[in-house]
């Protein structure tokens, strides 16, 4: 099992998402629900392709948090 961090943001009239530790894996849709729920369709292929081409899935190494300012 994989677990990578994921980032959703705000795109004009869209989102957008990417994984920091898939390098070209990203997604678009509608909602944040929907860009969601396409990253994570992403990211299963994304990985299946890997392994079907016999490179090793990358560890995942990215993390965040927020900060909170006055």
């Amino acid at each position: 099992m994989h677990r990578f961090l994921v980032v959703i943001e705000k795109a004009g009239k869209n989102y957008s998402a990417y994984s920091p530790d898939l390098l070209g894996c990203i997604a678009t849709g509608r909602t944040w629900k929907e860009t969601e729920q396409r990253m994570h369709e992403a990211i299963e292929l994304h990985v299946r392709g890997l392994i079907e081409d016999g490179l090793s899935v990358p560890k995942p190494h990215a993390s965040a948090s927020f900060v909170t300012v006055q």
